[in-house]
């Protein structure tokens, strides 16, 4: 429970905030680590960077809908304002949560 209102708070924020829903056992999940690192570490604390693992949080991955990992979403303020599924580069994901800046 406390895991969920944390998230909750999280993506509150006025800040953005990119959520990775991976799986341990998906290979491009494992592609995307380096780069959410990454990105994460250029993040300049504008945003933030958060990942979920869906087999240990399946209920969230429920009630976002994941139906595929990696599946990333941009939240802000409480609200999901982009999603998109499968490996991106970090040069789109730092184009992409700089609109949302």
């Amino acid at each position: 429970m406390s895991q969920k209102a944390t998230f909750t708070e999280l993506i509150q924020g006025e800040k953005p905030v990119l959520v990775d829903f991976y799986a341990d056992w998906c290979g491009p999940c494992k592609m995307m680590s380096p780069v959410l690192t990454e990105l994460s570490a250029q993040s300049e604390d504008k945003f933030s960077v958060i990942k979920i693992n869906v087999d240990n949080n399946p209920a969230a991955a429920s009630h976002f809908g994941i139906r595929g990992v990696p599946t990333f979403m941009i939240f802000k303020k409480g609200e999901a304002v982009w999603r998109k599924s499968g490996v991106l580069s970090l040069g789109e994901l730092k184009q992409t949560i700089q609109n949302y800046l």
